[in-house]
């Protein structure tokens, strides 16, 4: 008689199914009650792939393609049939995925001639193929060794040199058909999961747009973004410069005893660009009178800000900061969110029409009385603090809305000098494996909470969530309409932080509902060597994170 074991779903219905199930075949005959394809589940809290086999009593929790969790994993089926397709179009051909662009994901791919509108058309055609084919992809535990051979001699050379600093004796390798490949992280059982994408050629690369997962069904309409693109080209171009473009790269520089080397270049970089920036302020002196500084959560804007004043001051110019924070309207009259919760990033918690008549009375000479918001009452404080502008000064505002130009609709756009600063990291895992900007802040911020502000890990990923709906709502539709973009990622970073976070993160239980997070940013910063000790600069934006900044304690979001 064929056993039976009892799975329990999150809505504390228990049913009895065969032992030896897969998560596959459980997700097609129990209502799970969710509205988009499932991608993966959490067994007792650990996430699995649908090809799992239950065999003993457990918790099921079925992840869709709403879930981040869900849509990693359909991301990571999607880069697998487009690297199967791309080097079957154009044959020993080498696929890059480099970062997030436009709804989608930018790569390249470098072969013997530049990549044309009727290559991507082919490869695109090539991957509807291999996805109604419904083609399996099967997990292969294999030694490390044997898989750096694999892929030395099928050419993956970044994947082999990748693999010299895994830890474990054992690495997981994806099958499917012909292609062996490493992905960071789960898939789908099969090509046939992936099916809503668009391939676009864009030049010199690809762009694999994908859907949100406010919709995962549909693609949404295509947003060209110029100006980010720009950014990340220069930091790949650097990356090559310094001989740093993935995590192996950088572990190479670290083992070989050249990591201080790396942070004196990184450093200087950043200064230079914060230097020009002034310098196109400074030529401008005569028409800008208000300089607005945005970015989302963990970007180093605040240490940015900073380091744009001295840099202001050399070209002669004495520019005044004006803190939005004062112009919170009293908490009584705050927008609530969805929740039932004050929103203070919603722009409507902003008292606009004083904040307009400030700047243009400053703009022409007037002395005001800029309030003071005390937090703690929830209100302003009945007496401020006066401001007046002289020839040589103009205003730099830091805050998350400063790229809207709702915040200052009374000001004209010409004499607004608007500048949106993120860690657009360029570094990544390897070739097929990229590191998400949005992991590089939220380490950084953890580090950071933990070291002051008393939060733990735990707490820096529950509210995550909530900060990054707000940076969509808030901060990204804005973007593009920046007069400049500064890059705030250092290539060195990662290295720098893993001391810092990694503890933190096993400090989270399986218990846990950030247990799965925690384990997931702890297996890409595995790959990533520590280092304990480093000469980082006190006016460096890192110091916004561990401390020791000469501009003292950080105000960033």
């Amino acid at each position: 008689m064929e056993s039976s074991i009892r799975v329990t779903l999150p809505d504390g219905s228990e049913h009895n199914v065969a032992s030896g199930i897969s998560l596959e075949e459980l997700a097609k005959i129990i209502p799970h009650g969710l509205r988009w394809p499932v991608m993966a589940a959490k067994v007792d809290n650990n996430l699995k792939e649908l090809t799992y086999v239950l065999d003993t009593d457990a918790h099921v929790e079925f992840v869709d393609m709403g879930d981040s969790d869900g849509m990693r994993v359909y991301t990571r089926t999607g880069i697998l049939v487009l690297v199967m397709a791309a080097r079957e179009v154009l044959k020993d051909c080498r696929v890059i995925i480099q970062h997030s662009l436009s709804n989608g994901l930018y790569g390249e791919i470098k072969w013997t001639r530049p990549l044309t509108e009727a290559h991507v058309r082919a490869i695109e055609q090539r991957m509807r193929e291999i996805v109604e084919a419904d083609k399996p992809i099967n997990r292969k535990r294999m030694l490390v060794e044997d898989a750096i051979e694999l892929f030395r001699v099928d050419g993956q050379m970044d994947k082999a040199r990748l693999l010299r600093y895994r830890k474990a004796d054992t690495v997981n390798i994806y099958e499917c058909g012909w292609l062996s490949d490493y992905l960071y992280g789960y898939m789908a059982p099969s090509t046939g999961y992936f099916g809503t994408f668009r391939l676009r050629h864009y030049l010199p690369g690809f762009i694999l747009e994908l859907p949100r997962r406010s919709n995962p069904l549909e693609l949404p309409e295509y947003v060209e973004q110029g100006k980010l693109a720009n950014v990340y080209f220069e930091a790949e171009k650097w990356g090559r410069v310094l001989g740093v473009n993935d995590v192996a790269s950088l572990n190479d520089v670290i083992r070989a005893g050249n990591i201080d080397a790396l942070i004196q270049i990184v450093e200087a970089l950043h200064e230079k660009k914060v230097a020009q920036i002034a310098d196109v302020i400074a030529q401008n002196r005569d028409r800008i009178a208000v300089v607005l500084i945005a970015g989302p959560s963990s970007s180093g804007k605040t240490t940015f800000a900073q380091r744009l004043w001295v840099q202001l001051r050399v070209n002669g110019l004495n520019p005044v900061p004006l803190s939005l924070d004062d112009y919170f309207v009293d908490r009584a009259n705050t927008p609530v969110d969805e929740e039932g919760e004050y929103d203070f990033e919603t722009i409507e918690a902003i008292d606009i029409p004083l904040l307009n008549e400030h700047i243009t009375r400053l703009i022409q000479g007037e002395e005001v009385e800029v309030p003071v918001f005390d937090f703690i009452e929830g209100k302003r404080s009945s007496k401020g603090r006066p401001i007046k502008l002289g020839q040589d000064q103009m205003l730099i505002i830091e805050g998350i809305h400063g790229l809207n130009d709702e915040l200052t609709r009374s000001i004209p756009m010409g004499r607004k000098f608007k500048i949106y600063a993120s860690a657009l990291t360029h570094l990544n895992i390897d070739d097929h494996n990229r590191i998400p900007t949005t992991d590089v802040r939220i380490l950084r911020r953890l580090v950071r909470d933990n070291l002051f502000r008393g939060h733990s890990a735990k707490d820096t990923i529950r509210m995550w969530p909530k900060v990054r709906a707000g940076e969509e709502r808030n901060i990204f539709p804005f973007q593009e309409t920046a007069d400049v973009m500064f890059n705030t990622a250092l290539a060195y970073e990662l290295a720098v932080l893993k001391p810092y976070a990694d503890p933190l993160l096993a400090a989270i239980g399986q218990e846990d509902p950030e247990y799965i997070e925690a384990k997931r940013l702890r297996k890409f910063l595995a790959y990533i060597l520590p280092v304990e000790r480093a000469d980082i600069p006190p006016n460096s934006i890192m110091r916004e994170f561990l401390g020791g900044s000469c501009f003292g304690r950080m105000r960033d979001a």
